[in-house]
């Protein structure tokens, strides 16, 4: 009887995952407030009641893709927050561009959503980045530059290195739709170019940290 239900359970999780990824394709050219039902469904190959043996409506798949894209991230962030000294910039800046080219997709959709029109989705995505200043900040109040900091201007502190790395990962995905049909690999030289404008702009930022208390 177990095994039966452990089959049933990992078909469920086969199909809902076939959603996820039928969305996260047809999202590709639009956004998901025009998104159908049917259209997911359709790409699936499945009936549209099938649908709602695993979402609610196409907000909670929204809701779902945006675990799938920022929730895998957070210990990431988290080990890349607590290298020290200069390399901290350096490794976020090389995991931002590692995580766009292995999933531009997921990359995109945040992109987009973040100020969608999918209230649920905008509330999600909106809860993940204040899940990860809170990590950054724990993190931040490690250093030394952190002494006579309150936990206000910490946070504050947090949210621009997130910020910066959303817009960083928006430079770099733009490197890979800009890219030359006829040369599949993108640009090196536009990737450095990319790189070595969000390092300076994480390093100004890190720059107004040590003269914040002067």
């Amino acid at each position: 009887m177990s095994h039966t239900l452990g089959i049933r359970q990992a078909q469920k999780q086969k199909t809902r995952q076939a959603f996820l990824d039928a969305a996260l394709t047809l999202l590709e050219e639009q956004s998901l407030s025009s998104l159908g039902l049917r259209e997911v469904t359709r790409a699936v190959g499945v009936a549209p009641t099938a649908f709602y043996r695993h979402f609610r409506s196409t907000a909670d798949l929204g809701v779902a893709l945006v675990d799938e894209a920022l929730g895998s991230l957070h210990p990431m962030v988290r080990t890349t927050v607590a290298t020290p000294g200069a390399e901290r910039i350096t490794r976020a800046v090389r995991l931002i561009a590692d995580h766009v080219a292995a999933h531009p997709a997921h990359v995109r959709f945040i992109a987009r959503e973040r100020h969608g029109g999918v209230q649920p989705v905008r509330k999600a995505i909106r809860d993940q980045l204040a899940r990860f200043a809170e990590e950054v900040k724990t993190e931040l109040a490690k250093d030394p530059e952190a002494e006579g900091w309150n936990d206000d201007d910490l946070l504050m502190l947090a949210h621009l290195y997130v910020d910066q790395m959303l817009i960083t990962a928006s430079l770099f995905l733009e490197t890979l739709e800009n890219e030359n049909p006829e040369s599949p690999e993108p640009s090196e030289t536009e990737r450095e170019r990319v790189a070595r404008i969000a390092t300076r702009q994480m390093r100004l930022i890190s720059l107004g940290r040590q003269h914040w208390l002067d």
